[in-house]
């Protein structure tokens, strides 16, 4: 989420003619329409039909590396693994460098780094309507194991990538350690959070929202201060079509650092805004064009979101619709509810930014995850049988006061402008019995630590559990360890335990008894080399929720 608004593209790169073919098929639901979903097939250049139709290179003809943004794996089950790559000798440019006919791509999974233990081979098909990705779910396999695995196509070999299956649903796991990563923006610095990330022993990172910016990235890469004309000018628009959004996937996964990171973890992901468009709700943009209008460069957003994500074939869009909220299981230790805050949200109240609350924002029809996702995540709980119930989403969902004095704003963008959704949610997880709740945050670019509190008026409410909120990994430029705003954020949430507001990430361990919040945050990010530093270590305790310090 960035606070301040852009200005919107003087004129729409999306035909006429298919803005008025929308038009005329309603809002989101158009989709249960065959010819409607045939349409807007067409409207992002996507294939009507089965995508096989192409003719096949033969990836010998590869002669430049294919291989330039390197691999991924995520959403790790007890069973398989997703293994990912996509192929683009030359990914700067809008075709990557291939003609439109698909590849057959070899993968293999090993027990060892040199591959010569394989456990599992196999190929996959890059298909030129996904843009020669690949999304390779490889299994059966055992569970609670460290795997590594590579691509080929033709004579070139992937880099090696290292991911692990989960354990068993119902094995008794002593702990589980994980990073968490959010707002990474290009062109406001270096990834040096991702170079410190890859060499953390962690099982998973959770990548919590804004992978990408559809903002405009100029020659020089903004504060990366390239030499004039290293960036072409492809980059120096906003992200609108198809072909915009698959470009800006390369420009940020061409990153060594982010590459390293990928290559080192297995990721679970979810998006915010800027994967589409800033501070969009459901299908109401942030700039003055219609919904229908706005629909189609959702659908070529969630397009390129899953193509160039560890995502597995439930995630696969239709259309303007992506079901991102999933379920996944650490043995009995986690479950976790990977949650979607934006696709299905009421519109932010009172024009969006920090308001003061009235009857807008706490109308109790209001919600921030669609009736379907909320009931799912109760639902899910109450079947739980995890000893931690965490919640990777993406905006601060603890109550969040900007004056000492009341009343005071709060962010329509988050929780805080929907307080009776956050209201249901926590009487869920209350009627659940959920005991040990941990919520997981990205969005606002700084670290908090927050006690979640049954009623955010009385500081000596029951604690129903805690809030990570990682800082961006670049975006905000270098930040400060104290803001400006951190003497009154403090002093007005006394449930907030922690603030800072450099960059960096946060490692989280669980265990049976209690578990360790650490955020680490880097100097600098305008400049490479920054050195890790751990800027606050929390503990919460099984049974007995809230921040103490480490």
């Amino acid at each position: 989420m960035t606070p301040a608004k852009q200005p919107a593209q003087s004129q729409s790169s999306h035909a006429p003619e298919l803005r008025a073919a929308a038009r005329h098929l309603g809002r989101r639901r158009f989709l249960t329409v065959t010819g409607a979903a045939a349409a807007l097939a067409f409207s992002v250049n996507l294939p009507a039909a089965g995508a096989a139709s192409a003719a096949e290179l033969d990836a010998a003809r590869i002669t430049d590396d294919p291989f330039t943004l390197g691999v991924a794996s995520g959403d790790p089950q007890s069973d398989s693994v997703l293994l990912w790559t996509r192929l683009a000798p030359a990914p700067y440019q809008a075709d990557s460098g291939l003609p439109a006919q698909r590849v057959e791509v070899g993968w293999e999974l090993a027990l060892d780094e040199r591959f010569r233990r394989v456990v599992r081979r196999g190929t996959a098909t890059a298909h030129p309507e996904f843009h020669h990705t690949v999304h390779v779910e490889a299994g059966p396999l055992p569970p609670g194991q460290a795997y590594f695995y590579r691509f080929r196509a033709g004579s070139w070999i992937s880099p090696v990538g290292r991911t692990r299956t989960a354990p068993s649903p119902y094995s008794r796991v002593s702990d589980l350690t994980f990073g968490l990563v959010s707002c990474q923006k290009y062109d406001e610095g270096y990834y040096t959070a991702y170079k410190h990330l890859a060499q953390e022993d962690v099982d998973v990172v959770f990548h919590l929202g804004d992978y990408l910016y559809e903002y405009a990235v100029n020659a020089t890469g903004g504060s990366r201060a390239y030499p004039a004309g290293t960036l072409p000018g492809l980059f120096n628009r906003e992200t609108v079509t198809l072909e915009d959004y698959r470009l800006r996937y390369a420009l940020y996964k061409s990153d060594p650092d982010l590459r390293a990171a990928h290559a080192a973890h297995p990721f679970v992901v979810t998006w915010d805004d800027h994967e589409t468009e800033n501070n969009y709700a459901d299908d109401t943009p942030e700039n003055s064009v219609p919904p229908e209008e706005f629909l189609i460069r959702r659908a070529a957003a969630y397009r390129a979101y899953w193509e160039n994500m560890p995502l597995r074939r439930p995630q696969l869009p239709d259309g303007p619709d992506l079901k991102l909220y999933r379920r996944l299981h650490w043995g009995r230790l986690a479950q976790f509810d990977v949650l979607d805050t934006r696709q299905y949200r009421s519109n932010q109240a009172y024009g969006d930014g920090w308001q003061y609350s009235g009857p807008e924002s706490e109308d109790p029809s209001r919600t921030l995850t669609g009736d379907a996702q909320e009931r799912w995540l109760v639902n899910g709980w109450h079947r739980s049988n995890a000893l931690w119930n965490v919640v990777p989403q993406q905006v601060t969902f603890a109550r969040r006061y900007n004056s000492t004095t009341l009343p005071s704003q709060v962010s329509m963008d988050s929780w805080d402008g929907y307080p009776a959704s956050r209201d249901r949610v926590l009487a869920g997880a209350q009627a659940a019995g959920i005991e040990n709740l941990m919520v997981l945050t990205g969005d606002v670019h700084v670290s908090y630590g927050f006690d979640i509190k049954r009623d955010f008026d009385d500081p000596r409410s029951r604690t129903l559990g805690t809030e990570i909120v990682t800082t961006s990994v670049t975006s905000g430029r270098d930040g400060s360890e104290k803001p400006s705003n951190w003497d009154t954020l403090m002093a007005a949430n006394p449930h907030l335990k922690f603030f800072n507001g450099r960059r960096g990430y946060a490692k989280v361990s669980l265990g049976r008894d209690l578990a360790r919040a650490d955020f680490k945050t880097v100097s600098h990010v305008t400049t490479q080399g920054a050195p890790l530093t751990t800027a606050g270590s929390f503990v919460t305790e099984v049974g007995e929720q809230g921040l103490k310090p480490a």
